[in-house]
């Protein structure tokens, strides 16, 4: 399931550097977070569901990767982002 168009407003609202600014980094680390929070949920009652697994773990990879562009950009934003997520560090 994706997200519906009422949330991804309201996520590259809050999280967009200008009106409009769905591909920087920021918007696209929350907008993937959602996903994975939903796909998470998803598991815990669908245990046996392997194709949604491996698409999990393909967006935590590409979430991973993002991190680590933005910590090597600029850390503030970075550091921002994962707090308002709730996302530990990345070693």
């Amino acid at each position: 399931m994706s997200i519906n168009l009422e949330r991804k407003a309201e996520i590259v609202k809050e999280f967009g550097r200008e009106e409009g600014d769905t591909g920087s980094p920021e918007v696209q680390i929350a907008l993937f977070t959602e996903r994975i929070n939903y796909l998470q949920t998803h598991l815990k009652a669908h245990k046996h569901d392997h194709s949604s697994r491996r698409g999990l773990l393909k967006l935590v990879g590409k979430r991973r990767k993002l991190l680590v562009y933005l910590r090597s950009k600029d850390f503030d934003r970075y550091d921002d982002v994962r707090q308002k997520l709730g996302i530990r560090p990345i070693k």
